[in-house]
């Protein structure tokens, strides 16, 4: 059985270890840490994420009932949110929100949708979600992005029109700061390699 070591302990007893305390999990590529047993399972959804697409990783995390990204002190991937429970949700808005991002939606839109009012919904968003409406919106409409540039031809403007991210300029200025990487770039990391043509001998 390991030995769990505070952060502090940690570094005092490997001093040529670099300690990330406030990471969830650390990508080397490869060497992979996490923080802890839970940190462990963002870890895996990380690794399913990074090889196999944000879909998959999206559908592994509903079926273990976790959120499929928690954002660590690390640069992350920023996926779109599951929501907690279809039945649980406030009168469905966390599913209506995700099939009108392309809409510029607001705080009093949702809480009208809900039935609820906007202090009650507010609420409600950081029990259910960990995160106020509008920071769980915007993490929907980068992981909506996310996904259209892993999957479709779409161009950088009709993405950003589908995941109402708002002008081209502004998208790839948000997309940038959230991911860490611009929009074509993040696109080009999920190309298959060119295939190659096989030497035939003569």
């Amino acid at each position: 059985m390991g030995v769990q070591l505070a952060s502090g302990d940690l570094e005092e007893q490997y001093p040529q270890v670099t300690v990330q305390s406030e990471a969830l999990y650390i990508d080397e590529g490869q060497v992979l840490t996490s923080g802890g047993v839970t940190a462990g399972l963002d870890l895996c959804l990380h690794l399913i994420r990074r090889d196999h697409g944000n879909r998959l990783a999206n559908q592994r995390a509903r079926l273990l009932v976790a959120a499929p990204h928690r954002a660590g002190g690390q640069a992350q991937f920023v996926d779109l949110p599951v929501p907690p429970d279809p039945d649980a949700g406030p009168a469905g808005v966390y599913d209506w929100a995700l099939r009108n991002l392309h809409q510029p939606l607001t705080v009093d839109q949702l809480a009208r949708q809900s039935g609820l009012s906007r202090r009650t919904l507010i609420r409600r968003f950081h029990t259910d979600t960990g995160r106020p409406p509008m920071r769980w919106l915007l993490d929907a409409r980068i992981g909506l992005a996310r996904e259209l540039l892993e999957s479709s031809d779409l161009t950088v403007e009709a993405v950003a029109r589908r995941c109402g991210l708002g002008t081209p300029a502004n998208f790839r200025t948000t997309f940038k700061a959230r991911v860490g990487v611009p929009p074509r770039a993040y696109r080009e990391t999920f190309k298959p390699p060119p295939a190659r043509t096989p030497t035939v001998k003569a």
